[in-house]
């Protein structure tokens, strides 16, 4: 079986969760399957066989981002024939895949990993582009053999925003998580790390890792930490700003707190993941504030680390930690307006801060609970077993 996988991200250019999706979806179906992967951001030097990277198309170099994305699905469409199964990952790709279906007479099957109708901010980012991603999306989501959810909670917001699929062919994989590649290093590391970025290890700390986006819910995690004990640090690893709009809410609001309060560390570069993984080590807890988030790859890094995480009790989250035992699930009342802002966003910001002082004011009661998060990461998100799953639907489309 030769399988296409269609991608935005892929390394050395990975920024996200569908990115490392991909990334490790590929390396375990390479064992049972012929994969080529077709990624943006041009050729990929010393890249393993089968991986093909795609620049902008010369003409389209001043367009909207929105026409550059379709120029490259169109170069990708043109070379996918041989292909058994197209599975494209995002909308940067969904054209691909839906046009080399077509012409090649192949399934063409689609991941999941956010909706456009659920991202209405991005209006700000792309402007009339935003129109196009989500036509782009919508046809083809429409023309799919197969949609797979990365949670059960994104398949509801699958067919509530795509009502005319058939919800037989929606089918839920989740994302997984390379429990050897997310290990706590050696404690010499972790200390090297935390002394580097000026980390007090004798300190309660609570890290963010992600994108500065509105679906992250930044400036609501800033406000919370406003109501923290003054000895709790802050270490927020967040940069690739959407907009400069969102970029200038979250710098002003970061430099307010850092009048407020010390130990409040912000690190705006991707760091290499040993780096990461220790600065995750030197923490007590992990917090996710998103107002959306389809799965949270992130939570299951920082599980696999063996951190406890606090997070929004939205979209797949509750389905990754495990209230009580891996982590705090924080309640959140939302706007039904595809925005995701939350209704109380006073009260929300208060439960976030409430759920974040229980935490780490009982640090062997957050340690256990990133001992359960380790164990859960590992007895139901490996890599292995979503392969396994993804190869069934693969099948199944082909049968």
């Amino acid at each position: 079986m030769r399988v296409d996988l269609l991608t935005r991200e892929y390394p050395p250019h990975v920024y996200g969760g569908a990115g490392v999706h991909v990334t490790e979806l590929a390396r375990v179906l390479r064992t049972h399957a012929d994969v080529r992967v077709r990624c943006f951001e041009g050729p990929r030097e010393g890249a393993e066989e089968g991986v093909t990277g795609y620049a902008d198309p010369v003409g389209l170099s001043e367009a909207n981002a929105a026409l550059r994305t379709l120029g490259v699905d169109l170069e990708m469409a043109a070379d996918v024939a041989g292909a058994d199964v197209l599975h494209s990952h995002t909308w940067y790709a969904n054209m691909a895949g839906h046009l080399g279906g077509l012409l090649n007479d192949v399934p063409h099957i689609v991941s999941a990993h956010s909706l456009e109708p659920l991202r209405p901010w991005k209006a700000e980012q792309l402007g009339g582009g935003y129109a196009i991603s989500s036509w782009a999306e919508k046809t083809a989501y429409e023309g799919a053999a197969r949609v797979i959810a990365v949670s059960a909670g994104m398949r509801e917001d699958i067919l509530r925003s795509y009502p005319s699929l058939d919800p037989d062919d929606v089918v839920v994989v989740h994302n997984g998580i390379d429990l050897n590649g997310w290990k706590r290093p050696g404690e010499e590391v972790v200390e090297q790390v935390a002394q580097q970025f000026g980390l007090d290890r004798s300190r309660p700390t609570v890290i963010f890792v992600g994108r500065i986006t509105r679906q992250k819910g930044l400036p609501y995690l800033l406000r919370a930490v406003q109501q923290l004990p003054p000895d709790v640090q802050l270490v927020m690893c967040a940069g690739a700003p959407d907009t400069p709009e969102i970029a200038t809410e979250v710098s002003t609001a970061f430099l307010g707190l850092r009048e407020q309060r010390t130990g409040v560390i912000w690190i705006e570069e991707m760091l290499p993941r040993e780096q990461l993984t220790a600065l995750l080590a030197a923490s007590t807890a992990f917090v996710c504030p998103s107002v959306y988030e389809p799965l949270g790859i992130v939570n299951l890094e920082a599980m696999a680390v063996g951190l406890p995480v606090v997070a929004s009790a939205t979209g797949g989250i509750p389905e990754v930690v495990d209230d009580g035992v891996t982590g705090t699930l924080v309640p959140i009342e939302q706007a039904s307006d595809g925005t995701g802002t939350p209704v109380h966003p006073d009260t929300y910001v208060a439960d976030l801060a409430a759920a974040l002082v229980d935490m780490v004011s009982d640090p062997e009661r957050a340690a256990r609970m990133g001992e359960a998060g380790r164990r859960r990461a590992a007895e139901h998100f490996s890599w292995e077993s979503i392969a396994e799953r993804t190869l069934e639907v693969y099948r199944g489309v082909l049968a």
